[in-house]
């Protein structure tokens, strides 16, 4: 399989916000939001803040060894991991939810930026160890978000009665009956059943989420050196105590998170605003809110409260209960890798900019803040349609009625416009107006009236011409809709919709080959990748 890759600004998508396309600008209002420019010179800054802001290397490794024992691990993956206890060793990092079969194609996209990014870096700096790192969001809770992948157009939905952190699930029959569908689906493809023997041998009864996505995300890019992070861990948790202890005691993340949004919303729309505690009390199939009320730590849905050296006692005891939610969660992960740069979406992106002083007032050091690379991946019989349309790269990313009406009009031979004469319309309106005037001055708005209605009933035969034009492109027309709902179903983008198993029960490993080959590191970009 060959592929070649064409790049779009991001601005030039319209999917992207204006927070976003600010950041990538390097626009005036956003740089008291952030620590280090997204280039080769902010590398270096990082790494010396990082320097500053030491991290506990030996646990690290001790608990990612034992994260992946009983696990087939590529040499190259052992090496990063041994490589973490050496001073001169960075991680690039990218976090993600534990999506079953992975989710949308952006948390491949995701992985894959960190991979090529850490490579591109350990040519730069050739004194330097750069390990790419997958932190798994395995306390996430939210099982309609993730509990569901899209194959073909056709949702897939895990329907569970498990509650409480999806990482900790595990595999049930529902499960295992959604594999037999995806099976159903792509095994008379080149490379499906390859794919549905990885699902199977990675997602097997009883097995929790996070394991199986461990084992999975390990199978596909293994090879690449990728360590995978489950930070739903006892040591990890207790190298994070200390923040804790000051959100629990002090409560201050949330005044800061305030303070920081007040000064975003003068110019941007802002999504995370946090809560007095930003916490969750973690337990068994159970992950709910801390609030703090009249000197009790409570745990209302569970019922549970706690004085303040009780909760302060727990924590000693079970580090692994306190589960930081979206205002602390980049604070904790940064606290137990040596990470200088974090790979996220627009949306993270977004919350990481409300963060840099949460930061700071927790003694953590903060990264590179480095949005992800976007793509479109066209089909060869995709990437051939729009060829025979004639169709430019931009042009794909408009709205598909206006797409077709341009399509019409460039190709139409016939003029289908009624400009002219609408112009000539209101000169004749306009001559009449003034001729009326000078008989009764009460006639204007009569013969105005009646220019209204003239106007109103051309412009709608120019329609009924269009239309009628347009009936002889029906062909194109429905070439113009298979096209756009294949790159944006929904009208979302495909990254945000679609899964990989299509792309690589086709294409098997060669598909991930190519992402990697279209990344960008360290200049990300928006790319349309057509495969021949």
């Amino acid at each position: 399989m060959d592929c070649s890759t064409q790049y779009l600004p991001y601005e030039k998508t319209g999917y992207f916000s204006k927070i976003v396309q600010d950041y990538l600008q390097q626009h005036e209002n956003l740089k008291p939001f952030y620590l280090h420019d997204t280039n080769i010179n902010g590398v270096q800054s990082a790494m010396n803040v990082r320097d500053l802001h030491p991290v506990n290397r030996k646990v690290l490794v001790e608990e990612l060894t034992e994260q992946y024992q009983g696990i087939a691990v590529t040499t190259q993956v052992q090496q990063h991991i041994q490589d973490l206890l050496l001073p001169n060793a960075y991680t690039i990092t990218t976090a993600h939810q534990p999506n079953i079969f992975t989710g949308p194609l952006y948390f491949i996209y995701k992985i894959i930026h960190t991979i090529r990014l850490a490579a591109e870096l350990g040519e730069q700096y050739p004194d330097k160890k750069f390990i790419p790192v997958y932190y798994m969001g395995s306390e996430d809770a939210d099982l309609d978000e993730l509990g569901f992948v899209n194959i073909g157009g056709e949702k897939l939905v895990w329907n569970t009665t498990q509650t409480g952190a999806v990482g900790r699930m595990k595999v049930d029959k529902a499960f295992i009956s959604l594999i037999h569908s995806i099976a159903g689906q792509v095994g008379v493809l080149p490379f499906g059943n390859e794919l549905t023997q990885l699902f199977s041998t990675c997602y097997t009864m009883g097995k929790t989420i996070q394991q199986a996505t461990l084992e999975l995300v390990n199978a596909l890019f293994g090879s690449f050196g990728l360590v995978v992070l489950v930070p739903d861990n006892a040591r990890l948790k207790s190298l994070f105590v200390p923040v804790i202890e000051k959100e629990l005691t002090q409560q201050f993340s949330q005044q800061i998170v305030a303070t920081t949004i007040g000064q975003l919303q003068e110019n941007y729309k802002v999504q995370a605003a946090g809560r007095p505690i930003n916490l969750f009390y973690l337990i068994d199939d159970k992950r709910e809110r801390i609030e703090y009320n009249n000197g009790v730590y409570e745990v209302v849905a569970l019922n549970i409260q706690f004085t303040k050296d009780a909760i302060l006692q727990e924590l000693q005891l079970h580090p692994e209960r306190f589960s930081p939610n979206v205002i602390l969660r980049g604070a904790f992960q940064e606290t137990i890798l040596p990470n200088i740069i974090f790979v996220g979406g627009g949306g993270e992106l977004a919350y990481w900019l409300e963060l840099k002083n949460v930061f700071e007032a927790a003694g953590v050091a903060y990264p590179i803040l480095l949005l992800r690379n976007s793509f479109a991946i066209l089909s060869s019989k995709i990437a051939a349609k729009q060829a025979a349309l004639a169709l430019s790269d931009e042009e794909l990313f408009l709205p598909t009625h206006q797409l077709v009406k341009e399509y019409v009009t460039s190709h139409s031979d016939k003029d289908l416009s009624l400009a002219i004469e609408l112009d000539n319309l209101t000169q004749f309106y306009s001559k009449l107006k003034q001729k009326a005037g000078l008989v009764d001055a009460s006639l204007y708005e009569h013969i105005q009236a009646l220019e209204a209605n003239a106007i109103k009933k051309i412009k709608a035969l120019e329609t009924k011409i269009r239309r009628a034009e347009k009936r002889k492109f029906a062909t194109a027309e429905h070439q113009i809709h298979v096209l756009k709902e294949n790159l944006f179903p929904g009208n979302s983008l495909q990254e945000r919709q679609d899964n990989f198993a299509l792309f690589y029960s086709h294409y098997g490993s060669s598909i991930i080959e190519c992402i990697y080959q279209s990344s960008k590191g360290l200049n990300p970009a928006f790319g349309l990748i057509k495969l021949h």
